[in-house]
């Protein structure tokens, strides 16, 4: 009954301004010792727990080269024993228990390709089930052990070549929008042999083999990029059934063309249960709605069991009993929040009871008598695991805000799951079923930190201009002397629905190298974060500038005010993503900062619309399209480069080279504009750097990008 929660690992903290016990610095190099747990999966009785464990190892033969390691351990939930290494060998992931507690069905790449492999507990290596050439993820194990469910990405030309998957040679029903063809004709297969010289057919198969041999790029889809590269190809998630005993050939069990996510068997094994988006009358691209399905394990009786126009429904459970299933459902809009609702299985949307909570959730879990549904849910700085109680509707919050749960899993009576802190980014935790008497499971990073000086933030509230409660926290220099002044660094956070907390995992390391450094630093989620519910989440409609760094600075006056060793001469900002948006804004309209580096951001949201891939930010927050008069006034208000010619403070701006979620033009064009103008300013290009590179991105680029920003301020602080 494993569940990942995919959501943002925000976390942490103690409430105090105190140190950890140690003397040593944090230094640039310590984020290579972090050891990071996940994909937690308990077995049916509560006794044990499979996860993994994400390392950061050298390379060999490449000199300052590190690469990420996952492997999978397991640990005995009464705390009795350390946890022990199952895997060892290649990058071993996604750990699911068969019913009988006996083995454990897991995912490796082999040759390029993710394949399910077997593991025995009682002895023996892993053995490969399944050598699909489009390989394997995301096992599911049916109720009684003897078939897998897994799911597979699989690209349109194989779909439509593939006698297996489709034997009738059909075609999607939805339009392929090719200009000047109708039916989808350009899709069926071209036999006629390529000749540069010959008949119209012959001429398509040779612009067909150019375009296979990567001589020419043919773009007809509205989503063209990918997170690193122009992509004009799809590709589609399709299920399939595996027999355990005796593996044959895989049974698809989804429609084909269409993309189905989160799926799982019905607790009588009969049916699978799943998320998708399936409109047989509009391009895929196009689709913004998903609806809940069902399906026999032979892929016969598909059948649509929730879904309408203008609706995303996602997250499908079905209760231990198979009576219920528990789901979320919204809009389509990115700027709203999922409801929580149930329904009997036999019923219809007249049928469905949804649950008041007013926070993003993640990852719903059934217990086995069915009284609770758990789930995550960023709140306030934090995410802990939460459950509603199925008799009152009313949501407990299992544990505080000052921590977070990456992965959790429940069976037993025994909660298990991952848990970052400030006093530590990532271990394995226990606890029983209402999240009482947590025990620690692991010491993957125990050792290693117990000889640091930590820095732990305090945090503080003010209410804005909306009268909103805006929460942020200050940490003080790791070597903090009273009677000493020292440089302040604000930070803020991208999304611009994120939200962060004290300790929140993927700046763990950033706020604390920082700290020993001997700056203070300073967060803070302003308007339009998440984990605040609806209201705050939309705050910042058609007003990503003004309002949210009114926010931060706000915090930061806050600060400065409140805090008497903060040195107003030697303030620095900083942030990635929205907030590289955001602190090119502050910068435009605001001179307190010394220095200043954006990360990764977005500068003209017009230009935005075209280069990124994620382009719907720009209707979904200001209601329109850039050619739209309206919107194209809005737009052009809340550009940064807008502003531009008041930019002056000296400026370091980075970015991936193959970063295709926010584009790389406008950031070309911010840094020529500033120079063109004589401007202190600093461009870093990372070659093959994608969104992601300071949080899973090349180890050697993480460090160059932290000590880059920190020299860059070192240039204008004494």
């Amino acid at each position: 009954m494993k569940k990942t929660i995919l959501a943002l690992a925000i976390v942490f903290i103690a409430l105090s301004s105190s140190s950890q016990n140690g003397t040593e610095p944090v230094l640039v190099t310590d984020m290579l010792k972090i050891k990071t747990v996940g994909s937690v999966s308990v077995s049916e009785d509560g006794s044990r727990a499979a996860f993994t464990v994400t390392s950061i190892v050298p390379e060999i033969d490449k000199k300052w080269e590190y690469k990420y390691e996952t492997q999978i351990w397991m640990a005995a939930t009464d705390g009795q024993s350390a946890p022990r290494q199952l895997t060892a060998k290649e990058n071993s992931s996604q750990p699911m228990w068969s019913p009988d507690g006996t083995q454990l069905a897991f995912v490796r790449a082999v040759d390029g390709k993710s394949q399910i492999f077997l593991l025995p507990l009682d002895g023996g290596e892993a053995m490969q089930l399944t050598h699909f050439k489009y390989g394997a993820s995301g096992p599911k194990w049916s109720p009684d052990g003897k078939q897998i469910l897994f799911s597979s990405n699989i690209k349109l030309e194989d779909m439509l070549r593939d006698s297996i998957l489709n034997p009738r040679k059909e075609l999607p029903q939805w339009p392929y929008e090719k200009p000047g063809f109708a039916h989808n004709e350009n899709l069926e297969l071209n036999k006629t042999k390529p000749d540069p010289d010959g008949s119209i057919e012959a001429i398509r198969a040779y612009l067909d083999k150019n375009a296979e041999d990567k001589k020419a790029m043919v773009l007809d889809k509205l989503n063209f990029q990918s997170e690193m590269d122009v992509d004009p190809g799809m590709s589609f998630n399709q299920y399939f059934i595996i027999d355990v005993d005796a593996p044959l050939k895989p049974v698809l069990i989804t429609k084909i063309f269409y993309n189905f996510g989160q799926a799982s068997f019905t607790p009588d094994g009969k049916q699978i249960v799943m998320s998708g988006g399936v409109n047989p009358h509009e391009h895929p691209d196009r689709v913004l709605e998903s609806g809940i399905y069902a399906v026999r394990t032979d892929g016969s009786d598909f059948r649509h069991l929730l879904g309408e126009k203008g609706k995303r429904y996602s997250g499908p459970a079905v209760s231990p009993s198979g009576k219920w299933l528990a789901f979320q459902f919204g809009n389509t809009s990115f700027v709203s929040v999922p409801t929580l609702a149930i329904m009997p299985m036999s019923g219809t949307v007249k049928d469905i009871n949804t649950i008041p909570f007013d926070r993003n959730k993640g990852n719903l879990v059934w217990s086995k008598d069915e009284k609770y549904i758990y789930f995550t849910a960023q709140s306030n700085g934090g995410a802990p695991v939460c459950r509603v109680d199925m008799k009152t509707r009313k949501v407990e919050v299992l544990g505080d805000y000052n921590s977070g749960v990456g992965s959790f899993d429940i069976a037993g009576n025994r909660l298990v799951y991952s848990r970052t802190e400030v006093a530590n980014p990532s271990e394995l935790y226990v606890a029983d079923a209402a999240g009482k008497s947590p025990l620690r499971l692991s010491t993957f990073n125990t050792e290693w930190l117990a000889k640091k000086k930590l820095s732990f933030p305090d945090k503080g509230t003010f209410t804005n201009s909306k009268g909103q409660t805006v929460e942020y926290w200050v940490m003080k220099p790791a070597n903090f002397e009273a009677g000493k002044k020292y440089p302040v660094l604000l930070e803020i956070h991208g999304g611009p629905s994120a939200m962060w907390g004290p300790g929140e995992a993927s700046m763990w390391h950033e706020y604390q190298y920082f700290c020993s450094k001997g700056y203070g630093v300073v967060y803070s989620n302003p308007r339009g974060s998440g984990g605040y519910g609806q209201d705050f989440l939309r705050a910042n409609i058609n007003d990503w500038g003004a309002g949210p760094s009114s926010d931060v600075l706000t915090a930061l006056d806050k600060t400065v005010a409140a805090e008497s060793w903060a040195d107003t001469s030697r303030l620095m900002v900083t942030g990635g993503s929205y907030a590289g948006y955001l602190v090119a804004w502050i910068l435009g309209h605001d001179k307190r900062f010394k220095a200043a580096c954006s990360q990764r951001g977005v500068y003209d949201l017009a230009t935005f619309f075209g280069e990124g891939n994620a382009w719907r930010l720009v209707p979904n927050y200001f209601g329109g399209y850039p050619w739209e008069p309206a919107t194209k006034e809005i737009l052009q208000r809340e550009s940064p480069i807008s502003y531009v010619q008041n930019i002056t403070t000296p400026y370091i701006l980075f970015h991936g080279a193959n970063d295709r979620r926010t584009g790389f033009v406008q950031v070309e064009m911010m840094y020529r504009s500033l120079k063109a103008m004589g401007r202190p300013v600093e461009y870093v290009r990372h070659p093959g750097a994608t969104h992601e590179i300071t949080r899973s991105g090349n180890n050697r680029q993480r460090i160059d990008q932290l000590l880059r920003t920190y020299e860059f301020f070192k240039r204008y602080i004494k």
